[in-house]
């Protein structure tokens, strides 16, 4: 058995949670774009691609992150693409996120009274200005909450890809277990590092509802 002191454990924790950080980032960020462009394709794309685009939005919702995560793995493979459990990981949680996102988001755009739409239809505005001047930042700010909230669920989703061997926390958090033989001692910090990491950000949302719902004087 390898000796590690609380201060190995806790550095080699700290040192695989940067993985969990970028991970989160890439897939909120690619899944950011992802799900604003099936909105616009769902709001303006027509009947078929709004069919298109909700069964894509119910099969990602429908069916579980794991799974998902091992389809992106193999099926990457089956088509002969040179699979890393970096690319399957991406892979699967900026779809994943995509989904989730566009849904946020298309819920947000029909929160806003028809009253609106017929307005700025009135005022010979293209769909294009629409969004932009008169929908966009009265959605956005309903978005903006459940968008940051969203998050959270972004990176407690990144330790399901330790599954596909990509070294994260949770990852890494397993291979220390096994190498000291303390799972309660590292599983706690893997746990106290998932809360340091979600715990601000459930904060930040819950403030931003908050101040975005507030009356104004």
């Amino acid at each position: 058995m390898i000796e590690f002191t609380l201060w190995d454990i806790a550095r080699n924790l700290l040192l695989a949670a940067r993985w969990t950080v970028l991970l989160s980032l890439i897939a909120f960020l690619g899944g950011g774009l992802g799900g604003l462009g099936l909105l616009l394709l769902r709001l303006r794309g027509g009947r078929l691609a709004e069919r298109i685009v909700s069964g894509y939005v119910q099969i990602f919702q429908g069916t579980p992150l794991l799974m998902q995560l091992f389809l992106a793995y193999f099926g990457l493979a089956l088509l002969g693409v040179n699979t890393s459990a970096w690319v399957a990981a991406v892979a699967a949680l900026t779809l994943y996120a995509s989904a989730f996102l566009t849904e946020i988001w298309r819920g947000c755009v029909t929160a806003i009274p028809r009253g609106q739409w017929e307005a700025a239809q009135s005022l010979a505005m293209s769909f294009g200005e629409q969004m932009r001047h008169v929908i966009g930042p009265q959605a956005l700010r309903i978005a903006v909450a459940p968008t940051v909230g969203f998050m959270v669920q972004v990176v407690k989703g990144t330790a399901l890809t330790s599954v596909i061997g990509f070294i994260e926390l949770t990852k890494v958090g397993t291979m220390i277990t096994n190498a000291t033989f303390r799972p309660f001692v590292v599983y706690a910090g893997v746990a106290l590092i998932y809360f340091a990491l979600c715990y601000p950000i459930s904060l930040y949302a819950h403030l931003l509802e908050k101040k975005l719902h507030a009356p104004h004087r």
